[in-house]
């Protein structure tokens, strides 16, 4: 039996909205890679999640500036406004000097919002480096019980053992003796002269 068609249309249920999103994600990266290493193609994705989250594959044998060099002169289409790449030098502090004061401002502004930024995002991987520590440290005392626990098991067992083999050979030295002294022959010792009270 063929799988039906599935029709094409936004998924209501968040979760399986999810699912599906990481699998098609998956999906389409590997085809990405596949078709770079079959047909020498130089090839970038880039997917934003709905929850903003941006993934990327670009092939190793190029970077993702010079595909969009690349793209930019097959295609004639700007992809760089003039106006954001001065923004960006004023930004770095270079040619200031045409700047008024409220520009000047405008611009330390951007930079104090945009450093805050960047502060608050480290604390969030400063959070998250700190979380994942104490998991490991967890995870950690946890496999160190688990080993301590079947290392005093192996112990238990091995002295059972070595208890169960002195037992046995204790209970075997008693055996051979018993049996060493069964198989002994009896004698009864008889008087060499004849008493001579019977005699008399």
């Amino acid at each position: 039996m063929g799988r039906g068609k599935i029709e094409i249309k936004r998924i209501e249920n968040s979760s399986n909205r999810q699912v599906t999103y990481s699998k098609r994600r998956n999906g389409i990266i590997k085809k990405a890679k596949e078709i770079t290493v079959l047909c020498d193609a130089k090839v970038s994705l880039i997917i934003f999640a709905t929850s903003g989250k941006m993934v990327e594959y670009c092939s190793p044998s190029t970077t993702l500036p010079e595909l969009l060099e690349m793209y930019h002169k097959q295609s004639g289409k700007k992809l760089w406004d003039p106006k954001h790449e001065i923004k960006l030098r004023h930004l770095k502090g270079e040619d200031l000097t045409s700047q008024n004061y409220k520009e000047l401002m405008d611009l330390e502004d951007a930079l104090e919002n945009g450093l805050a930024g960047l502060r608050d995002k480290l604390s969030e991987h400063v959070d998250g480096w700190r979380e994942n520590i104490k998991e490991l440290e967890e995870i950690n005392k946890h496999l160190s019980f688990d080993l301590r626990q079947r290392e005093m098991g192996m112990e238990n067992n091995v002295r059972e053992l070595e208890n169960g083999y002195h037992h046995q050979s204790q209970r075997g030295a008693v055996n051979n003796h018993n049996d060493y002294n069964s198989q002994m022959p009896f004698f009864r010792v008889q008087p060499i002269q004849p008493n001579l009270q019977d005699r008399i």
